[in-house]
């Protein structure tokens, strides 16, 4: 029996001090839960980021909130999902283009225009035994989530379409 893990939404704001603060506001907004900066792991001089400099907001959502915002999130993407958009592992991430596209989100001239990325972590039970802190174990292949088992997993909880490569543009 496939769950769902956890939902990460990250808006990335590039560094910029007010693009920033209102990524924050937005994500506080949508969710109960605070969200958290993060930093850049690498300098990239191109776009004047520099090394643990902050570049986006994140937040994650578990449990009700996660399924609340998932079938929210799919409606905003038309219950349409490429099948490049599910990894390995069974894990989906996908893109929002704007937050208006959001069902029951309005446009806030105060914070502007954002995007940002959802990535939706699938586990079987058992899985546990990869991150606990006492006697951490590989996960045997029994325990991983294949494609095809997350493809089916969305497809029957969500309604998903997955639109084959000829079918988009």
């Amino acid at each position: 029996m496939i769950k769902i893990s956890k939902v990460s939404v990250n808006i990335g704001a590039g560094g910029e001090k007010d693009k920033l603060n209102k990524a924050e506001i937005l994500l506080s907004r949508m969710f109960t839960a605070k969200p958290v900066r993060t930093v850049a792991k690498a300098a990239i001089p191109e776009f004047n980021v520099k090394k643990n400099g902050q570049v986006g907001v994140k937040l994650t959502l578990r449990g009700e909130d996660a399924n609340t915002f998932l079938n929210q999130a799919f409606e905003a993407v038309e219950n349409e999902l490429k099948p490049t958009q599910i990894d390995r592992e069974g894990n989906l991430s996908f893109g929002v283009v704007e937050y208006m596209d959001l069902p029951h989100m309005k446009y806030d001239p105060d914070v502007g225009m954002f995007g940002m990325n959802v990535s939706v972590h699938l586990v079987k039970p058992g899985a546990r035994i990869a991150q606990r802190k006492i006697k951490k174990t590989r996960l045997p292949k029994k325990n991983r989530v294949s494609y095809d088992e997350s493809r089916q997993f969305f497809e029957k909880n969500y309604t998903i379409k997955f639109v084959e490569p000829e079918e988009y543009d």
